[in-house]
């Protein structure tokens, strides 16, 4: 017989396999519910469950695992940004520049000129994306006031 705290770690276990399916096919078409059966879970628990456990729903984290990847990219290749674009899984380059924008503070071909030659050049990869990490959700605005 399972216990409501055996139940809890056997969801848990899938919703990191849903977080690692996302990590490592961000690049790839994924919507909530191809990941949702993957788990033999419902779009809409997968969704309640993966916001509970990691704060943010499966397509917010999508996204910003893609604008991490981006970010990457536009500091280290000359892709234009359109092709950077669809590297990272994304179709559209006005969501994908909003949705950047967002995430970044500034839009993708400005930060390709500010990141160009900047520190994070410099360090090693994790301690880059670690620095480079894009915030969530106006987080950017609010961190520019906070310096000024």
């Amino acid at each position: 017989m399972s216990t409501a705290a055996d139940e809890q770690l056997r969801l848990l276990r899938l919703l990191r396999r849903v977080r690692d399916r996302i990590d490592r096919e961000h690049a790839r078409p994924l919507d909530v519910e191809a990941l949702a059966r993957g788990v033999h879970l419902s779009a809409g628990h997968l969704s309640r469950e993966f916001r509970r456990a990691y704060g943010e729903p499966p397509h917010r984290y999508l996204m910003t695992r893609r604008v991490e990847r981006a970010m990457a990219l536009l500091r280290s290749t000359d892709l234009p940004v359109t092709q950077v674009c669809l590297a990272v899984g994304c179709t559209s380059l006005g969501s994908f520049t909003t949705r950047f924008t967002e995430l970044v503070g500034v839009p993708p071909a400005t930060y390709r000129r500010r990141a160009r030659g900047g520190a994070a050049d410099r360090l090693p990869g994790c301690v880059a994306r670690r620095v480079t990490r894009p915030v969530r959700d106006g987080e950017a605005a609010r961190a520019r006031a906070g310096a000024a």
